[in-house]
């Protein structure tokens, strides 16, 4: 795998020119301010079912998105034209919309001192190009897919199984000098099935994503699990209403990280639309609980070493003891609370909930008794208010076993209560997308059954 990047359709040194092009004319035309991000990517995903091949798509897109200050007014357009009037004429066109825009005290770019730096930066080795070709790719599909079904008679059919290789690159800059930028690359393969047992069917899927191909999976065991997850699932039935410990495994607990991120995140903050307003300092989860963010680890998934105000990113705790350390700001929604960013514009970077000593099987058995959530469906969750509610399937434990499949039910709580009643974490740790977590364990929750 070489760092060829000459599949890009620009080098890097044209993205740089066109955002100097673009600050330049910004000042021309009166901007106090502007920021700018050029970027271009391509990439090919190829779909296979039952052997035969549905879908080959390539994709190759580039744009400029230009946001300027006219003092505190602030306009932002965009293109997909890199021609030297389309650029000329898209800052142009931000800048109208700037002066016809209400002026906001807490619209501007980052403060300058706070810009990423020469000594910031640093390779994360995110660029691992892929040069996958069709047929290639439709052999792992057709590998991946295979191993699922040699698995069981009762694998009955597919829902698809997909390759894809994806390569970007980008360059962001300010009128606070800043500029930098990188390549950057994501490549997946998934792969989804359906049981049948006695004329009923059961569906699941799995998945991974990595920096590198290397990393990635062979085909068949990614086919095989799938395979694995769909049998199980089969004689699922509902169970009675009840209150119980409910396990989440560590695919279906990392959206409970993300209700966390959303809760203390600017937007929710400021506009007090969240149930963790005023938060910071005071216990949030249970005291087991440890949760950091961590940028610069090399090939993460959300690794940078800037984020998209230019500001310097930073390794931090989050949450430590269960008490909240820290909000996720972009100079923004720092402003409008009187705080100062913490370089989260964009979202979070890699962030990870610390595993405990169990794997899932012996939280299984430490749980004795309880619900182990594999599907989540729904989104009954209100932000405001905390409260919780989705369709949920998955597995039945009792004696610290699993006793059998489970469909078909509601599970409820707060979340305020779920974080605050975590009684197990995971060494399970699974990362998906920008958070890593194992599965978690809460003390007892709602499940609605017949």
């Amino acid at each position: 795998m070489s760092q060829d990047r000459s599949r890009f359709s620009y080098p890097l040194s044209t993205l740089e020119s066109i955002a100097a092009d673009v600050l330049a004319r910004a000042r021309e035309q009166g901007a106090t301010d502007c920021e700018v991000e050029a970027s271009e990517g391509f990439g090919q995903t190829v779909s296979v079912r039952k052997q035969e091949v549905e879908n080959i798509e390539y994709n190759r897109d580039k744009g400029v998105g230009v946001t300027v200050y006219v003092g505190k007014q602030k306009g932002h357009a965009n293109t997909s034209d890199f021609s030297a009037q389309a650029v000329r004429d898209t800052v142009d066109k931000a800048i109208t919309i700037a002066r016809f825009t209400a002026s906001d005290e807490s619209a501007g770019l980052a403060d300058a001192g706070l810009m990423a730096t020469a000594a910031d930066r640093r390779d994360l080795d995110l660029f691992h190009p892929w040069d996958l070709a069709v047929d290639e790719a439709i052999r792992l599909a057709r590998e991946c897919e295979a191993a699922a079904f040699r698995l069981d008679k009762r694998i009955v059919n597919s829902d698809g199984v997909s390759v894809s290789s994806q390569q970007s690159q980008f360059v962001l800059a300010n009128s606070n000098g800043f500029t930098a930028g990188f390549p950057t690359s994501r490549h997946y393969l998934a792969c989804a099935v359906i049981a049948e047992e006695n004329g009923k069917m059961e569906r699941d899927d799995w998945y991974a994503s990595e920096r590198n191909a290397r990393d990635l999976p062979s085909p068949e065991a990614v086919g095989d699990y799938a395979g694995r997850r769909a049998l199980a699932r089969l004689r699922a039935r509902k169970i009675a209403t009840t209150s119980v410990p409910v396990l989440f495994e560590a695919p279906v607990a990392n959206g409970l990280l993300s209700h966390f991120v959303s809760a203390v995140s600017g937007g929710s903050l400021y506009r007090k639309a969240t149930f963790l307003v005023d938060s910071l300092g005071k216990p949030v989860f249970s005291k087991q609980v440890n949760i950091v963010e961590r940028p610069h680890l090399p090939r993460g998934q959300a690794s940078t070493w800037f984020d998209d105000d230019g500001v310097a990113t930073r390794d931090r705790d989050v949450v430590r003891a269960g008490e909240l350390q820290g909000y996720f700001l972009s100079a923004y929604s720092a402003r409008k609370l009187g705080m100062q960013t913490t370089g989260n514009a964009g979202g979070n970077y890699n962030l990870i909930l610390e595993p405990g000593k169990s794997d899932l099987p012996a939280l299984i058995r430490n749980m004795r008794r309880g619900l182990l959530v594999t599907e989540l469906m729904g989104q009954g969750i209100n932000l405001v208010t905390g409260d919780y509610s989705r369709g949920a399937a998955g597995y039945w434990i009792e004696n610290g076993e699993i006793a059998h499949p489970v469909e078909e039910i509601t599970i409820a709580g707060n979340l305020r209560d779920m974080f605050r009643s975590i009684t197990d974490i995971g060494s399970d740790v699974l990362v998906r997308g920008s958070r890593s977590c194992g599965s978690i364990m809460i003390e007892s929750m709602k499940v609605a059954g017949n």
